[in-house]
């Protein structure tokens, strides 16, 4: 039987990183990472390839639109755009809607600022992600991919392991709760682990080629 800890050891050394770090986010508690990783976080939520969504988040802020105002502020023709340069091209019309309506929703909801919407919640996860949900596009999926991205700055939702995150836990043998995967994990950020969780839930090669690793490693 494959060890555990060598297997959560070869699932970091590959996918040891949170999406919002693969998109170039240095996630902060200040308004334009926050946003930001609000804008990954809807597209991740469609039925779409992580690493288009990812793309497209970097287009979206090589584009200029960085923060609720300047996604605000640009034309629906130009959200579209960006959206197709990050391969984003399945739903980009819809989306770039989506974008310009949450934008105008951050803005007259909290100011542009989502500390203000941590504030509203007070530590309940229930309330943020009821608040959450109000952004167009967003939806459950997209909250609790939010709440695990943002988890290591919001630390009162430490750790935020969702269903997903279990799945891949499954997949690969390990334990299906928080405090088992916490103990694996050692000193790795909660929302470093669920993202490299994630991606093993997302992805069957990525999952087999850890345990098989992690076999190899024992066996050698």
């Amino acid at each position: 039987m494959v060890a555990q800890t060598a297997v959560m050891r070869e699932l970091m050394k590959t996918s040891g990183q949170t999406y919002a770090a693969e998109a170039g986010i240095r996630l902060t508690d200040t308004p334009q990472p926050l946003y930001r990783t609000l804008v990954l976080s809807c597209l991740l939520s469609a039925r779409i390839r992580a690493s288009v969504a990812v793309a497209s988040t970097r287009a979206l802020y090589e584009a200029g639109m960085r923060g609720p105002r300047q996604m605000a502020d640009a034309s629906w023709q130009q959200r579209v755009d960006a959206l197709g340069r990050g391969g984003y091209r399945r739903y980009d019309e819809r989306t770039a809607t989506q974008l310009g309506d949450g934008a105008e929703l951050v803005l007259d909801e909290w100011g542009g600022d989502l500390r203000r919407v941590r504030a509203e919640a007070d530590g309940d996860t229930a309330v943020l992600k009821r608040r959450l949900r109000k952004v167009p596009g967003l939806g459950p999926t997209g909250a609790d991919i939010f709440l695990r991205e943002v988890q290591d700055v919001w630390t009162e939702y430490q750790p935020y392991l969702d269903p997903k995150v279990i799945k891949g836990a499954e997949r690969l043998g390990l334990p299906e709760n928080a405090s088992g995967l916490m103990r694996l994990a050692g000193k790795e950020q909660p929302g470093v682990l669920a993202a490299a969780l994630v991606r093993a839930a997302l992805d069957e090669k990525l999952a087999k080629d850890s345990l098989d690793r992690a076999a190899a490693g024992g066996a050698s």
